[in-house]
Formats: C-alpha cells, sequence, structure tokens
C-alpha cells in the first residue's frame, strides 16, 4: 500500500466532505478511493471515519490522524519542492488570478515586469470575476477586492477601492442631477447583471451612517462591467462600479461621478497566498514586485478624478 498516496486521499475525503466530491476533485474512481481509505484503517487497525448515508466524520483517532497527515503531507511537499530548487532560484510557474478588468488595466503591466526581470518564471494569469479556491484550483496567488472571509490565507494589502455612481454628462442635463441615492428611482439605470445580483444598490447615510438600500429596476442589464460603464458613457442611464473601472472616462469627461457623500465604506483591495509551509521563491518575488506597483495603481485611481 502506498501510505502518502492513502494519506492523501484520505485528507481530500475530509476537506471535500464526501468520497464522491473526493473522486472528483482527484479524478480517481468512487471503488479505488473508497479501498485505499479502508486499506489504511486496516494497516493502523483503527477506524478512522464514521459513514451514515447523510454525514461523513471523522473518529476521534481519524482528527489525530489527518492533522498529522496534513502536516506529513506539506513537508513531503516542501521537501520537492526545495529539491527541485524553488526555494533558492526563482523558477517554475507561477499562476496568479485577478478580476478581469482590474487584471487587464493593473496586473498584466505587473506581470510584464515581472517577466522580464525573471527569464526561468512562467506565468498563467487567469482573469475572471468570480473567485476560486487557491487550493482545489491551484493557484499561487490572487488579488481580492472586497472584504475577505475568515480563512488560512495570508493577506497582503494592496489598498481601497470606491465603488462609484456615474452618468454621462449629456444624461444629467436631461434629467436633474441626483442630490439623493432615492432620486435614481426616477432615472434610468445600467446594471451588471451577476448570477446572484444584489436587489438594491446600497449606499450609506451620511448622517446616520448606517446603509441605506435603493431597489433598483434597470432599464438596462448587461454582463460585464466594461459594457455597463461603456453604456453609461453613451447616456443610456447612471450606472454603479467600483472606481477604477471608470476612472478614465471620469478623468476624460465622459462620466461624472455623484452622490459622492452617500458611498458606501470603500472596498479593501488585498493580494493573496494559501499558507503552506516556506513560500517558493517565485511566489516571494512577485510578490515584492507587486505590492508596491498595486499600490501606486490604486492610489493613482483615488486621485484621478479631475478637479472639481
Amino acid at each position: 500500500m502506498d501510505r502518502l498516496e492513502a494519506m492523501q486521499m484520505l485528507v481530500t475525503v475530509t476537506e471535500q466532505g464526501s468520497f464522491s466530491a473526493a473522486s472528483r476533485a482527484l479524478n480517481v474512481p468512487l471503488a479505488t478511493l473508497s479501498r485505499k481509505v479502508a486499506d489504511l484503517e486496516t494497516h493502523l487497525g483503527i477506524r478512522l471515519l464514521i459513514r451514515t448515508t447523510r454525514k461523513l466524520s471523522l473518529t476521534d483517532a481519524g482528527a489525530g490522524y489527518v492533522r498529522a497527515a496534513r502536516r506529513i503531507l506539506e513537508q513531503v511537499d516542501e521537501a520537492e519542492r526545495d529539491a527541485t530548487g524553488e526555494f533558492t532560484v526563482p523558477k517554475g510557474e507561477l499562476v496568479i488570478t485577478a478580476p478581469i478588468q482590474f487584471g487587464r488595466l493593473h496586473v498584466l503591466p505587473v506581470v510584464s515586469d515581472f517577466l522580464a526581470e525573471f527569464p526561468e518564471i512562467n506565468v498563467r494569469l487567469h482573469l475572471g470575476d468570480r473567485n476560486v479556491d487557491l487550493i482545489d484550483d491551484q493557484v499561487d496567488m490572487a488579488v481580492r477586492i472586497g472584504a475577505l472571509p475568515d480563512s488560512s490565507m495570508v493577506a497582503t494589502a494592496i489598498g481601497d477601492m470606491r465603488t462609484v455612481t456615474c452618468a454621462s454628462p449629456a444624461l444629467l442635463g436631461r434629467f436633474a442631477v441626483p442630490r439623493h441615492p432615492r432620486e435614481l428611482l426616477g432615472l434610468p439605470c445600467v446594471m451588471v447583471d451577476t448570477p446572484l445580483p444584489w436587489p438594491a444598490w446600497r449606499y450609506r447615510d451620511p448622517q446616520q451612517r448606517t446603509p441605506l438600500d435603493v431597489p433598483i429596476l434597470p432599464r438596462l442589464a448587461v454582463t460585464t462591467t466594461e459594457a455597463a460603464a461603456q453604456a453609461a458613457r453613451q447616456g443610456v442611464g447612471v450606472t454603479r462600479l467600483l472606481h477604477y473601472q471608470v476612472a478614465d472616462a471620469v478623468q476624460n469627461g465622459t462620466l461624472r461621478i455623484v452622490l459622492e457623500a452617500f458611498e458606501p465604506e470603500p472596498a479593501p483591495v488585498h493580494l493573496i497566498h494559501a499558507a503552506r509551509g516556506r513560500m517558493p521563491l517565485k511566489m516571494r518575488r512577485f510578490l515584492d514586485l507587486a505590492t508596491p506597483q498595486l499600490r501606486a495603481a490604486v492610489r493613482r485611481v483615488a486621485h484621478s478624478d479631475p478637479p472639481a
């Protein structure tokens, strides 16, 4: 029996919550996975898992064994990386993910500089607005905009990003400039249609410092932030986006920010990575190069608006 393989299978079963989910994650037949874990229990002479039709849980002995197995697997992984030089020479493949527009505008230039400086490193840059699981999807680093859930991830603060409401000067010329978020109910609006759309645009009462939700019925719903910004520039309606997504349009005057006093708290921007053992040198070098450049990019966005 390959004990390391069996340990990995057991750990994956506990992380995924079921044998069927672990089978899909490992791309291993369910029968093989079940047999390997059973063989491990036989070898140890103890029961590791309690399986029922509804639930899978660890025995006390199983919980202790899984904790030890995780440490062992991490040490083996670290030893393999050490042997291949990942901790002594910056080389190998680096997988990075970022939101589509932020990645194109701000992360891609950083990656280009990084590749020029480190010729032995290759980068896979995944741009997408869905937050992926760094462990399951084998991603080294991710740019995240918004509050981070409690997790074992290590987060490096990059800055903060406003959520702004804006419209074209032409549209604001046809309608009165809104002075309160509730006035948006009388204006055409452009909304980004997401799989789980928020039923209202959230603002903050500047006096009470409390949330203020406005139930928007969009005149136009689109699937990308870039399309929403373009529609707003063309006068279709008012839109609400992250500041960087409209910064250029605001600076050149094709969009104008309104309702600034009612903006919600800015969203934090972080560069995150998994906290597992020593950091490979390729990741440390990228973190060292990317952090100051991304912080500068976020500051430039914050100061990009034309004078009032």
